[in-house]
Order: C-alpha cells, then sequence, then structure tokens
C-alpha cells in the first residue's frame, strides 16, 4: 500500500510539473510605449538596413574625393624569345677615322623590363569638384533617408502597440461578458425547469452565449496574432507575452492650429529634404556631364629599366612631363548627355512638388482624423452611460414581465459594443496624434526615443 502510495505522488508529481514547466518557459513582460519604440529602433532590420546605405554612401564620397589623388602603377615583364633575328648599328664617335656605323649582333633570348607611371590631375574641367560635390549632397540625402525610415518605424511601432492593447482589452471584455451570459443561461435554466420561461427564450440566452464564446475566439486569436507582431518587431523571442501599458500611450495636450502643422511638415519632412538635396545633386550632375567637353590636364611621371642581355640595358630612365587630354568626340555626343541630366532635374522637381502636395493631404487628413477620434471620445463615454442604463431598464421589465428576453439579450450586446468602443477610443485618439505629428515631420522629436 505504501508504494502504491509512493507511486501516485510521483505520478501528481509529473503532472505538476509537465503543467507548469510550459507556462514558466513563456516569459510575460510589461511594457511602455516609450520602451516599445527603443527596442523597436534598436532591433528594426529597415534600420539596419538604412545604416548600411549610409556607409555606402559615405564611402562614395570617399571615393570621389580620392579622385584628387596621384595614379600610379607599376607594370613589368620577362619574356623568352626563341631565337631572333637582331640587327643593331651603333653610330661611331668623330675621334673613328671615317665616322660610319658599326653593325653589331648577338644572341638574344630573353628580355627583362619595368615601368613605374604616375599621374597627378591638375585641371579636369571641374568634373572631380563637381563629383564631390554630387557625393556630398547624395550622402546627406542617404542620411535624411534614414530618419525618415526612423520616423516610419516610430510610427509603426506604436500602432502596433495600440493594436496589441486593444486586443488585450477585448479579450477582457468579452471574457466578463461572456461570463455574464453564462450565468444569465444559468437562471434562466432554472426558470424554464419551473415553467416561468419558454424554451424559446432559453435557447436565445443560450445562442447568445456560444456567439460570445465564438467572440471570444476571435479576440484571443487576434491578441495571440498581434502580440507575434509585437515580438517580432521588437526583435523579443517569440514565447514572450506582452502586456502594454496603456496608460503610457497618450495624446498631446495643446493642438496646434493646421497651418502650422502644415507649415511643421513642409519644412521638417526628411523625404522633402532628402529629395531636395537629390535635386542639387542632379543639378551639379548637369555641370559635370556639360564639363565633360573641357580638355584635362595632369602632371605625369615615370621610371622605365630595360635589360636584354647581349644588347641593351637601360637603367633609371626618368622621365616627367605634362599630359593633355581633350575627347574632341565630345564635342558632338555631349549634347544628348547634358539633355538627360537637365530632364532628372526637371524629374525630381516635379517629384518635389508632388511631395509638397502630399504632404498638405496628409496633415489635413490626420489633422481632421484627430479631432474626430477626440470627438468620438465623448459620444462613446456617453454611449456607454446609456447602454448601462438601457440595460437596467431592459433587465427591469424583463424581470416584471414587460419587456421580452430578446430586448434583454440585446441591450446587453449593445453593453458590450459600447464598452468596446469605449475602450478603444482613447488609445486609438493617442494613435491619430502621433499620426499627425508623423504626417508633420515631428514624431521623433516629440517622443522619447535613444
Amino acid at each position: 500500500m505504501k508504494h502504491r502510495n509512493r507511486g501516485i505522488l510521483l505520478f501528481a508529481l509529473t503532472l505538476l510539473l509537465g503543467a507548469l514547466l510550459p507556462a514558466a518557459a513563456q516569459e510575460r513582460k510589461e511594457l511602455s510605449i516609450t520602451e516599445a519604440i527603443d527596442l523597436s529602433i534598436k532591433n528594426s532590420h529597415t534600420l539596419k538596413g538604412s545604416q548600411a546605405r549610409i556607409e555606402q554612401a559615405t564611402a562614395a564620397l570617399r571615393e570621389a574625393v580620392e579622385r584628387k589623388l596621384p595614379d600610379a602603377s607599376v607594370a613589368g615583364s620577362y619574356v623568352r624569345l626563341n631565337n631572333p633575328n637582331v640587327s643593331m648599328k651603333v653610330k661611331l664617335g668623330s675621334g673613328n677615322s671615317g665616322g660610319g656605323s658599326e653593325e653589331r649582333s648577338g644572341k638574344i633570348s630573353q628580355a627583362m623590363y619595368g615601368m613605374l607611371n604616375a599621374s597627378l590631375p591638375i585641371y579636369a574641367g571641374g568634373r572631380i569638384r563637381y563629383g564631390i560635390e554630387s557625393s556630398r549632397f547624395l550622402a546627406e540625402a542617404t542620411r535624411l533617408d534614414a530618419e525618415q525610415d526612423r520616423e516610419e518605424v516610430v510610427g509603426n511601432t506604436i500602432e502596433a502597440f495600440n493594436n496589441l492593447a486593444k486586443a488585450r482589452q477585448a479579450v477582457a471584455l468579452v471574457q466578463e461578458n461572456l461570463k455574464d451570459a453564462q450565468q444569465r443561461v444559468q437562471d434562466f435554466q432554472k426558470l424554464e425547469q419551473n415553467g416561468l420561461m419558454a424554451r424559446n427564450d432559453l435557447l436565445k440566452a443560450q445562442l447568445q452565449t456560444s456567439n460570445t464564446e465564438l467572440a471570444l475566439l476571435d479576440a484571443e486569436n487576434n491578441w495571440k496574432l498581434a502580440n507575434i507582431n509585437m515580438n517580432l518587431m521588437l526583435g523579443l523571442p517569440d514565447a514572450t507575452e506582452i502586456n502594454p501599458v496603456v496608460s503610457s500611450l497618450k495624446a498631446g495636450d495643446n493642438l496646434l492650429p493646421l497651418e502650422d502643422y502644415v507649415q511643421h511638415g513642409l519644412k521638417n519632412r526628411k523625404d522633402l529634404a532628402a529629395l531636395q538635396l537629390r535635386e542639387q545633386a542632379a543639378t551639379t550632375g548637369v555641370k559635370a556631364t556639360k564639363a565633360e567637353k573641357l580638355p584635362s590636364l595632369a602632371l605625369t611621371g615615370g621610371m622605365v629599366d630595360l635589360h636584354v642581355p647581349n644588347l641593351i640595358t637601360v637603367t633609371n630612365a626618368v622621365n616627367l612631363g605634362v599630359g593633355v587630354k581633350y575627347d574632341i568626340a565630345s564635342l558632338w555626343k555631349n549634347k544628348s548627355k547634358v539633355q538627360q541630366a537637365e530632364a532628372r532635374v526637371r524629374e525630381i522637381k516635379a517629384g518635389e512638388e508632388a511631395l509638397n502636395d502630399g504632404i498638405h493631404l496628409q496633415v489635413a487628413q490626420a489633422y481632421q482624423t484627430y479631432l474626430s477620434s477626440r470627438k468620438k471620445i465623448e459620444v462613446y463615454n456617453n454611449a456607454v452611460t446609456q447602454a448601462e442604463e438601457n440595460f437596467k431598464v431592459n433587465q427591469n421589465k424583463y424581470n416584471n414581465g414587460l419587456a421580452t428576453a430578446t430586448d434583454l439579450l440585446d441591450a446587453d450586446v449593445a453593453r458590450l459594443q459600447s464598452r468596446l468602443n469605449q475602450a478603444f477610443a482613447q488609445s486609438d485618439a493617442a494613435v491619430a496624434y502621433h499620426q499627425l505629428l508623423e504626417a508633420a515631420g515631428l514624431l521623433t522629436a516629440n517622443t522619447n526615443t535613444k
């Protein structure tokens, strides 16, 4: 008997540990909106890609600057010769009688030579200077692109945080409503058993409970998906259960006039500033293309060593001079290149004007959405009060035989919906406010980020 009791005890402990281990493996983490933003910036794949593009543009700028440095090359060769016929005439000096020349020959089977060439650009028609200027504009534009990406990451994090908070609130409210519905079914069952209620009314209550259970399944599924999405954005383990601190997501207290936000957008939007820099780079590119018609001048120098056994040896043959290069064909080929470069400038200007209009529209839409969300808070608060009162009235009527079960169940559904709307309204308003800041280029400036 003792061995049997011991076996039962071990079995029970095994089951208990098996139930506790999965729970222990799942980490629960409370998270404020500021912490979420910091984690998303730290672990964003988008921002890592942006940083790589900045490094690439910076390297391109260094490459443009390095074009001012001298070019140098070294070449050498050793060759074997297959019994060539070589005859070299050497002019005799004036001291020899009769003057003339002497013919010499020898067996030549190999040759060696080495060359060192260097060239320092002195004038290139401005192409080097324009290349550096254009690369500098593009590098700065890439940096601004990264800042714009950062704003988008912050905005996406705020929206994802709100979706997770709403999903969690929905689960809590539907769970509460399901408990009430289940209790109502139990009460109706007693009434139906005592002949005080029609079975049809009981079936309606049971049907509503089933619908609430289905709604809870949907709410829990939405919450799990939102949690997974948040973990991916923040770089957290998949098993982490995030509990968003809803109170940390707040809207601003002071709302500026619409025109102020529009002006902020035109002044602070990083995508617009980046496009303006690309326009300057394209304009510089036109100058660089036109400069291709000009000659280039360089200081050149080098040294040659040559050794052909039995024939000739040349050492320390140093040369220094000035080289000029002029591409005559550019006189009739350069025009189309210039036209392409000028068309590129016009294209960027058109895109800049379109983005200006887009900023006006985005800011206006975000502004109106925020105003609407603030009004909805008041409406939903009143709706909750009205729905609660309506439910109490219908419940009293039903208890006194003045209302049907359908009226009571409809009032309960309306009460649940009003609670959900009220729970979502405050955080939706905060998100709408941050979307307004993002449209105006003020989001990261007004969000605490590391």
